[in-house]
């Protein structure tokens, strides 16, 4: 089986890759990841998740590497990762009673980056109105600076939301195991492994 690279440094997409129990290795990707002026939050999404895999595929011809990354919209406007537990908040108090799409996006690069195939997959998420007070506990339990609109959904952030609509429940924390699988198998990698 030829090498598989995962282009990210996100223990997220690392945590969720390994699910499918294929060997593989993380390489930190060199990309410039703001948007573009104009740019909605789904083609960035999926811009970004091209830009990773063609740089690490690139520097590794015969890898196989998957790229990846996720734009949370709010209204056609991108809610990115927060940084700091003030920004954090903000973002949350103005997602309270809102619905925002997560546009997770990824791309399977070989040949050097000669070969690409990517997609991007969107889930809804209905936010619950929530008193300042719970949301500034959540943030200081989970302290969810790193992710798309502080929504940390595999952990407390699950309390923040009242509905999630979509095809691949990975895909919201970071890399969309169920399309990843059909990209992978296209260029002959069988799941579940032998």
């Amino acid at each position: 089986m030829r090498r598989i690279l995962l282009a990210s440094t996100s223990r997220y997409r690392r945590e969720l890759l390994a699910r499918l129990r294929l060997p593989f290795e993380t390489v930190a990707p060199e990309v410039d990841e703001r948007a573009l002026a104009g740019e909605s939050p789904a083609a960035c999404a999926l811009r970004l998740a091209r830009a990773k895999a063609m740089a690490v595929a690139r520097a590794v011809p015969q890898a196989i590497v998957i790229g990846s990354d996720q734009v949370a919209d709010l209204d056609g406007e991108a809610i990115n990762k927060p940084g700091n537990h003030a920004a954090a908040l903000e973002q949350l108090l103005r997602l309270q009673g809102r619905t925002a799409v997560f546009h997770t996006a990824v791309c399977v690069a070989t040949d050097g980056g000669q070969r690409l195939q990517a997609d991007c997959v969107p889930t809804r998420v209905l936010f619950r109105r929530l008193p300042a007070a719970r949301l500034e506990a959540y943030l200081r339990a989970d302290q969810p600076y790193d992710c798309a609109a502080a929504a940390k959904i595999e952990s407390l952030g699950i309390t923040l939301v009242a509905a999630v609509a979509g095809d691949d429940p990975t895909a919201l924390i970071g890399l969309p195991l169920i399309r990843l699988t059909d990209l992978l198998a296209a260029v002959g990698v069988d799941l579940p492994p032998a």
